[in-house]
């Protein structure tokens, strides 16, 4: 047996009122199915949190239609602290997420009709695909990119995130773990430069080489039909010397706190990682507990100290109602789910109230 990477499972979203957030990102992006919901401690993140054990109260939220999920990850032990100066461009770090649309000019004028603040208009990139930039009210960034595959092909403009911008101080080094372990073994573009799809960004205007990766094997696993195929950029400023963006903060402050990786194998995976340099900086070991989801979750840290999470998933809620949940324990590797077991996930979904937030 060896290990399954079945596709980005959420990027995690640390913010001062998960409420607010929520409502937010269920109006814009459509993540309004919640897979689980739950206000406790985070004791495993210890070395993350100055130290000591904080208290938060985070929501997991898909969008049917495919991609990834949002954690929308709340302190309540202690108030949400925000970089001293908007990250630019760069920076070591998450900076922004890929959310997924089969119609980026739809997608745009959607976005524009209901308040957000988009970054201009879309633009090609080297790839040749349209693309733009949106901003949440708590300076996050989102990159909507063009694709063609979907769980669902009607519903929302945009589908759940699909990938990443990281910012990296050095590409060489960082693939060693993008490429090596994670199998994002297939280069998009390799490009050095200034460029025109990034001039509405703080600091678009300098000199960067940057790679988009993708993987070259098709995704597999319990729910890879809704994960879909994922991609990370990775972006090297090459005129100044960048910060980190999570610099004399906490995991779980304000930003993109890390990105999530669904797995099966998860021994497999940490034998690989540490031979490639790679340590388990958090290992939940057995299997945690969140009330309606349990499974285990570890993390490492990048070249740069990016936290990369990975979940091998034992339970998850499909119809809490009536008690239906999934037992993914015993479950076959690289076995995909019946869709109509993912559709009933749907079941779930909050509705309404996004009159009140247009634009």
């Amino acid at each position: 047996m060896s290990y399954i990477i079945s596709g980005i499972q959420q990027i995690g979203i640390g913010i001062p009122d998960v409420e607010e957030a929520w409502k937010w990102y269920r109006c814009r992006f459509g993540m309004d199915v919640p897979i689980f919901r739950e206000a406790a401690e985070a004791p495993f993140m210890i070395e993350y949190t100055g130290g000591k054990v904080q208290s938060r109260d985070a929501v997991l939220a898909i969008n049917l239609r495919g991609g990834g999920g949002f954690e929308i990850w709340q302190y309540t032990s202690r108030k949400t602290v925000f970089p001293a100066r908007p990250p630019i461009l760069g920076d070591t770090g998450i900076f922004a997420a890929r959310i997924k649309t089969d119609d980026p000019v739809v997608a745009h004028r959607f976005l524009v009709d209901y308040g957000a603040t988009v970054l201009g208009d879309p633009a090609v990139g080297p790839d040749g695909e349209p693309t733009f930039f949106v901003r949440d009210p708590w300076g996050n960034l989102f990159q909507i990119v063009h694709s063609e595959e979907w769980f669902k092909t009607k519903g929302h403009p945009t589908g759940g995130p699909s990938g990443a911008l990281i910012g990296v101080s050095d590409i060489e080094k960082s693939l060693s773990l993008y490429r090596d372990v994670l199998g994002f073994d297939t280069i998009e573009f390799d490009e050095e430069g200034s460029f025109a799809d990034w001039s509405s960004l703080n600091g678009g205007g300098g000199r960067f080489r940057r790679m988009l990766l993708s993987r070259s094997e098709r995704p597999s696993g319990p729910f890879a039909p809704m994960f879909g195929p994922s991609r990370i950029e990775l972006v090297q400023a090459l005129d100044r010397n960048p910060e980190k963006i999570f610099k004399d903060r906490f995991w779980g402050d304000g930003g993109f706190i890390h990105l999530c990786f669904d797995i099966q194998g998860m021994d497999e995976l940490g034998e690989k990682l540490s031979s490639c340099g790679y340590p388990f900086t958090v290992d939940s070991g057995t299997p945690f507990d969140m009330g309606e989801a349990a499974g285990r979750f570890t993390y490492v840290e990048d070249n740069d100290g990016t936290l990369i999470e990975f979940v091998e998933t034992k339970k998850l809620p499909v119809m809490k109602k009536w008690g239906w949940y999934l037992d993914l324990a015993r479950r076959p590797q690289g076995k995909a789910l019946p869709k109509f077991i993912i559709n009933a996930l749907g079941m779930s979904r909050v509705k309404g109230g996004c009159e009140s937030v247009k634009g």
